[in-house]
């Protein structure tokens, strides 16, 4: 069997790519622990309103961590709670959010917060608010009939 030079090159060349990509992988999670996020988190969904912290959803001030809020969020047919919330400008904020029925998403517009929330597990996102002004939440999973009413607002003020 006879393999032509081009042929031989692009074989060597693809081959030498995968070994490099499937290095620089290996190295990234291994080596310095990067690592999809995971919800390692979880929660009874029919006890959401009983357990701490989501059983006072909104925004708190917390001492001797790495951010200054937490703001809580849990997810129902079709809402949010809290429907609105008032954040610190420049303050960095740990959101903590869950569902109590179906699996919904949460995604800040204008900002890279985007967590899936499914029922049972807790998704927390660390991020600092750096620009005032109205940031909208919106349901980008399917949720049922409702789904396009779903929303709530992060108010950055100053």
């Amino acid at each position: 069997m006879h393999i032509h030079k081009f042929e031989k090159i692009w074989l060597i060349f693809g081959i030498t790519t995968l070994i490099v990509f499937l290095s620089v992988i290996g190295v990234s999670a291994f080596y310095l622990g990067n690592q999809p996020p995971s919800c390692l988190a979880t929660i009874n969904p029919e006890k959401v309103d009983t357990t701490a912290p989501f059983d006072k959803p909104g925004l708190k001030k917390v001492e001797g961590k790495e951010w200054d809020y937490e703001l809580v969020f849990v997810a129902s047919a079709f809402a949010y709670n809290p429907g609105q919330v008032e954040v610190p400008k420049g303050a960095k904020v740990k959101v903590i959010a869950t569902t109590k029925d179906v699996i919904h998403g949460f995604q800040v517009a204008g900002t890279n917060i985007n967590m899936m929330l499914e029922p049972g597990y807790i998704s927390e996102y660390v991020t600092t608010f750096d620009k005032a002004g109205d940031y909208l939440i919106v349901c980008n999973e399917y949720c049922g009939v409702g789904h396009h009413m779903m929303s709530s607002k992060i108010e950055v003020v100053e």
